[in-house]
């Protein structure tokens, strides 16, 4: 009921009322989904909108780092905090329950970006804590990103919207489409991979069970971020993408340009290029790729797991920039995408082993290196075999193909498009009834 009682209200009221009618709407949001954590949410606005006005106006250079590193370790504090206090306790024999607040990875890093972004004279610091309360906040990205730059929708904040039918329409499409490859795939992907993972792990069983894990963190948070994308186009903002098909990349490198690009980019604009980037010499390099992975790696969770995926994407991406990145470009694609999908499959392995914990990680280890649990079971087989026509929509659906030939043969045949329309409509009613029906809902990125 939100979502259409808040599009009328927007659509209603005037152009001058529209950032804080959606700044409250945010608010009202986010106190649905997690109100004790509210307060928060608005402190460290406040605080960002503060340093990003103080370091503009401040003129001597020296007072201008010291605002920024204390914004920098006030927003990392709490993060960190809140993120990682009950890891750190465990290690320490002590059981800590600290709750995590739904979407503080992601505004944090929106406002250090902004706070970061003012430091650098890229931006001017905004005087309207109304305005920059709603880009904080907009909840259609606030809960699980993309993450958006103050720059990204500086423009569209100071009421300088595009609304059309057409860009309304395609926001509505946009938003069954990721809805429909959140709930119809990523669920039944998620499914099939807990099945998998139960009773005896077979070689045949533990590479299927990847492939279904790969399909359902990419469908989910690509589903996500389409929503969010096509919910932005509703009320007016265009927000950047973040996935471009990563599963048809030829290297490491080519995937993390291609996987939650904002996420990458963020990484790459705020810490490896303030570190040097691969400007002053391989050690430095190695070492700033090095913080930026393991950084990456614990941002996504405390576990080890989390700082061993992010170390072993480290290795991948030196290996390919000083080793034998070269070589790769020259293979022939289908050898280069089979060491892609090969060494992401396996990071994928790691990513996942905080929540199956040690001993099933082992098990998965040795069923797809060693056959330790045999080739294939009954199980193993029963699901590949039963899931065949699941596997060729879903990996086809990972690829620009569907886009390509929308744009060819459907896009400027009003019939066909009015009929593809129709299609999403009918979808859209199905992915509802299957949530209502289905108790296994959940969104990976939640959490992170």
């Amino acid at each position: 009921m939100f979502l259409p009682i808040s599009l009328i209200i927007y659509g209603i009221l005037p152009v001058g009322i529209k950032n804080l009618v959606l700044l409250l709407l945010s608010l009202l949001f986010y106190a649905l989904g997690d109100a004790k954590f509210l307060p928060l949410l608005l402190l460290l606005t406040l605080l960002d909108f503060a340093f990003g006005f103080m370091v503009e106006k401040t003129k001597k250079e020296i007072r201008r780092k010291i605002l920024l590193w204390v914004a920098v370790i006030i927003n990392i504090a709490f993060l960190g905090f809140f993120k990682y206090t009950n890891t750190i306790a465990t290690l320490f024999g002590v059981k800590a329950e600290i709750a995590l607040p739904m979407g503080i990875s992601f505004y944090v890093f929106q406002g250090l970006s902004y706070v970061i972004d003012v430091y650098k004279r890229k931006t001017q610091a905004e005087r309207d804590a109304i305005r920059f309360g709603a880009y904080i906040t907009l909840f259609p990205q606030l809960v699980a990103g993309p993450i958006v730059k103050y720059t990204d929708v500086r423009e569209e904040l100071l009421q300088k919207r595009r609304f059309s039918l057409e860009r309304f329409a395609s926001g509505v499409r946009l938003f069954f489409v990721g809805l429909a490859k959140k709930v119809l795939i990523a669920n039944f992907a998620g499914e099939v991979f807990d099945r998998l993972l139960k009773g005896n792990i077979t070689f045949l069983g533990g590479w299927t069970a990847l492939v279904f894990f790969a399909l359902q963190i990419y469908y989910d948070f690509s589903g996500y971020t389409d929503m969010a994308r096509g919910l932005g186009r509703l009320f007016g903002f265009e927000f950047p993408e973040n996935f471009n098909y990563p599963y048809i990349s030829k290297s490491i490198t080519e995937f993390w340009r291609r996987w939650h690009m904002t996420l990458s980019s963020w990484f790459r604009e705020y810490v490896y290029i303030p570190l040097g980037g691969s400007r002053e010499g391989r050690a430095k390099t190695v070492r700033n790729l090095f913080v930026v992975w393991l950084l990456t790696g614990i941002w996504h969770g405390a576990g080890l797991g989390f700082a061993l995926w992010g170390l072993y994407f480290f290795l991948l991406l030196v290996a390919e920039k000083f080793i034998y990145g070269e070589a790769l470009k020259k293979m022939p694609s289908i050898i280069s995408h089979a060491y892609a999908l090969f060494f992401i499959l396996l990071g994928w392995l790691i990513f996942a082993s905080s929540d199956m914990g040690g001993e099933k990680t082992l098990s998965l280890l040795g069923a797809i290196f060693a056959g330790a649990g045999g080739f294939y079971n009954r199980q193993s087989f029963y699901e590949l075999m039963r899931n065949i026509p699941f596997l060729v929509i879903s990996i086809f659906g990972a690829t620009p193909l569907p886009k390509i030939i929308y744009q060819r043969f459907i896009d400027k045949k009003l019939l066909l498009r009015t009929s593809c329309d129709l299609l999403g409509i009918a979808v859209f009613f199905v992915t509802v009834a299957y949530i209502i029906g289905s108790g296994y809902n959940p969104f990976l990125y939640f959490r992170f």
